[in-house]
């Protein structure tokens, strides 16, 4: 058992945030879950903490994720950090993209800046009908066909945020009797008509959802299902145009599923290309560490550490980002 935003619940014993021998000047860049767990940690124990952030509100990925429908309360994660760390005077400078002069007051420098939305490459991925998850989840146009580049936590919240109705009424959607007339208190499932006809495109053959988290995967799984998300596994990507995006895919197995044979061979599989026609391509292929900054400091004479998808930006994971923080700042002097 673990808690997303505590990881010092269940170890209690062993993860301890004591006072500081010798309280410095640390400069934390970046203001995502990584940033913001590591300044109040750090400031928790008595350290003088100093907090830049580009944007003008603190999250990072926080901000993204409270958009999505039933990730809501992410809010409230960040108006706790916001709260705790103004009670623990740490200064904060929002709107501010640090540079390493902006650094040089430090004893420490923590690099926490986070991920940037990677680009796949495929031909065409910079044209007009093509958006960044970013882009959608804060507010961009979105036509009324749309495909999702990419099945992993992004590629689903994304297809969710974009299917969901507001309008939905949640005990109805999923088949919940307020009354508690019904047998159980079970009613059959009534969703509305998703938004948008929305197809989830991926590289991999394995099943769509596979690697989502085990307590809540089946949720995200469900949700699609009713909205009536299509998904295509094992995609190459040929082209985005104004049309949609052509893809080949593997083509369908001959009747009895026998495979071709060639001389004791194994051939290569047979595909065929097919058009998927939308209005809007969404990319939700993966991140890439920002960490220019570090690179910049990397020979630096103070200690220098980088947390977060700084660090590490495969699947993002606020989990691990916030416990990666928290462990820096008990391992501190």
């Amino acid at each position: 058992m673990s808690c997303l935003v505590n990881p010092q619940a269940m170890r209690e014993t062993d993860l301890i945030l004591g006072p500081t021998r010798t309280a410095e000047k640390i400069a934390v860049v970046g203001a995502g879950p990584a940033g913001l767990a590591f300044a109040e940690a750090a400031a928790e124990r008595g350290h003088r903490v100093t907090l830049f952030e580009e944007q003008p509100e603190l999250g990072g990925q926080f901000q993204l994720a409270r958009r999505i429908p039933g990730k809501e309360d992410y809010a409230h994660t960040i108006r706790y950090f916001t709260t705790r760390l103004k009670d623990l005077g740490v200064t904060v400078r929002t709107g501010h993209r640090a540079t390493a002069q902006d650094l040089a007051f430090a004893d420490r420098v923590v690099i926490a800046t986070g991920v940037h939305p990677r680009q796949p490459g495929i031909p065409g991925d910079t044209g007009p009908t093509v958006l960044g998850y970013k882009e959608v989840l804060e507010g961009a146009p979105v036509g009324q066909r749309v495909a999702v580049i990419g099945a992993g936590g992004i590629g689903y919240d994304v297809a969710h945020f974009l299917t969901h109705n507001p309008s939905a009424d949640f005990y109805a959607e999923w088949g919940i009797d307020r009354s508690l007339e019904a047998r159980g208190g079970l009613l059959a499932p009534a969703p509305e008509p998703p938004l948008r006809q929305v197809t989830v495109l991926q590289r991999s053959t394995t099943k769509p959802g596979s690697r989502l988290g085990p307590t809540t995967g089946w949720i995200h799984r469900l949700e699609l299902r009713m909205a009536n998300v299509e998904f295509i596994t094992g995609v190459e990507y040929q082209e985005i145009t104004d049309r949609g995006i052509r893809v080949s895919v593997p083509a369908p197995e001959p009747a009895g599923g026998h495979t071709q044979e060639g001389g004791g061979v194994a051939l290569e599989s047979p595909r065929t290309e097919t058009l998927v026609e939308v209005d809007t391509v969404v990319l939700c292929a993966g991140q890439e560490s920002r960490n220019e900054l570090a690179l910049e400091l990397a020979g630096d004479s103070r200690p220098v550490h980088v947390i977060g998808g700084a660090d590490v930006a495969a699947e993002l994971d606020a989990k691990r980002a916030i416990k990666q923080a928290v462990e820096l700042a008990a391992a501190l002097p």
